[in-house]
């Protein structure tokens, strides 16, 4: 009869157990800072703000010298403009040395290759603008087509020297007037009719400053 007794007590003991092990368990009351004491608090570390993006106006020039502005080549080949020698130009890759002249219509261009008035000038900011032909007069670009990248252009200007060197060609359409356009390299640009004997295209000659222009010994 004891046996009977025992196993009851034992599964009240069991399930006692459970529901003690199943409970939460006690709360600990806050352990208290000592007197003048403050508890321990982690900061968490500072991170600065990153700076606002700031977008480029693209009908705004950037900040720097004022460029070159060329002119607009009049209608008229032989519009009225004054004939002016500046300078020479050797090109010793193709054997050209031949005089420069400024000017945008054939009264300067049918003499020699002739500088795009309010380009650039050799040795400045810039995209300095030279034209020429290739099969009439002198044709001193007829064979700016063999030009290759690393070629040397040199000008003499005002009694200063100024070496370019080629760094590419391409070929455009008779109004791409974009190829005068300016920025703040230092920078050149020669173009010619093409074909040789034909004004269907322009064949244009890439270049940039070498080096620091200086006088011409």
């Amino acid at each position: 009869m004891l046996s009977h007794v025992r196993r009851p007590f034992v599964l009240v003991v069991a399930a006692l157990s459970l529901a003690v092990a199943c409970s939460a368990p006690a709360t600990r009351p806050p352990v208290e800072a000592s007197r003048g004491e403050l508890p321990f608090l982690t900061v968490p570390p500072t991170v600065p703000a990153p700076p606002p993006t700031v977008y480029a106006d693209p009908t705004v020039d950037p900040p720097g010298p004022p460029l070159p502005v060329p002119i607009p080549i009049p209608r008229d080949d032989y519009a009225p403009e004054p004939v002016r020698q500046i300078g020479t130009m050797e090109i010793p890759a193709i054997g050209l040395k031949h005089r420069i002249y400024q000017g945008v219509t054939l009264n300067n261009i049918d003499r020699g290759p002739s500088h795009w008035t309010g380009s650039a000038l050799p040795g400045q900011m810039g995209n300095t603008v030279f034209a020429g032909h290739r099969s009439t007069h002198s044709e001193p670009f007829r064979r700016i087509d063999q030009l290759v990248p690393g070629d040397q252009i040199i000008f003499t200007v005002e009694g200063t020297r100024s070496t370019y060197r080629v760094t590419g060609s391409l070929i455009v359409g008779p109004s791409d007037s974009w190829i005068a356009d300016q920025t703040h390299a230092f920078t050149g640009t020669l173009y010619a009719c093409h074909p040789i004997g034909s004004t269907a295209e322009r064949y244009v000659v890439r270049m940039e400053l070498a080096g620091a222009a200086g006088r011409a010994p």
